[in-house]
C-alpha cells in the first residue's frame, strides 16, 4: 500500500506543469498595455514566488497551488495608499506560455505570459 501511495503521488508531480522559473506578462488595461513579471516555485502542488510591477510593485503570491497545467494564486498589492487583493488563475498552454487572469474589484484582465530564458 506504501509503495502504491508513492507511485500514485508520483503519477501527480510528473502531470503538473512545470511553471517553475522567470516569466513575463503583458495584458491590456484602460490605460495601455501593463507588463508584470512573475518569478515561480513549485513544490508538489504548491505553488509560492513574487512578482512586479510597475504599477503595483513587489507582491509575494499567496495561496499557490498547482494542478495539472491550472495554476492559481493571489497576490496583495499597493496603489497609491490603498491595499487590494487580486486573483489569479492560469494554464499552461505550452512549454513556455500561459494565459492567466486576473480579478479585483470587479475587474478583471487577460494575460499572455512567456517563460524567460
Amino acid at each position: 500500500m506504501k509503495k502504491l501511495i508513492l507511485i500514485l503521488a508520483s503519477m501527480v508531480a510528473v502531470m503538473a506543469a512545470d511553471v517553475a522559473g522567470e516569466w513575463k506578462a503583458t495584458a491590456e488595461g484602460p490605460n495601455g498595455s501593463m507588463e508584470r513579471t512573475l518569478s515561480l516555485k513549485v513544490d508538489g502542488a504548491k505553488l509560492t514566488g513574487e512578482t512586479v510591477s510597475n504599477f503595483t510593485g513587489k507582491s509575494t503570491i499567496e495561496n499557490g497551488k498547482v494542478d495539472g497545467d491550472s495554476i492559481t494564486f493571489t497576490i496583495t498589492a499597493k496603489i497609491q495608499d490603498n491595499e487590494m487583493k487580486i486573483s489569479y488563475k492560469g494554464k499552461v498552454t505550452g512549454k513556455d506560455t500561459m494565459t492567466l487572469s486576473s480579478e479585483t474589484g470587479g475587474n478583471s484582465f487577460e494575460w499572455k505570459a512567456t517563460r524567460v530564458k
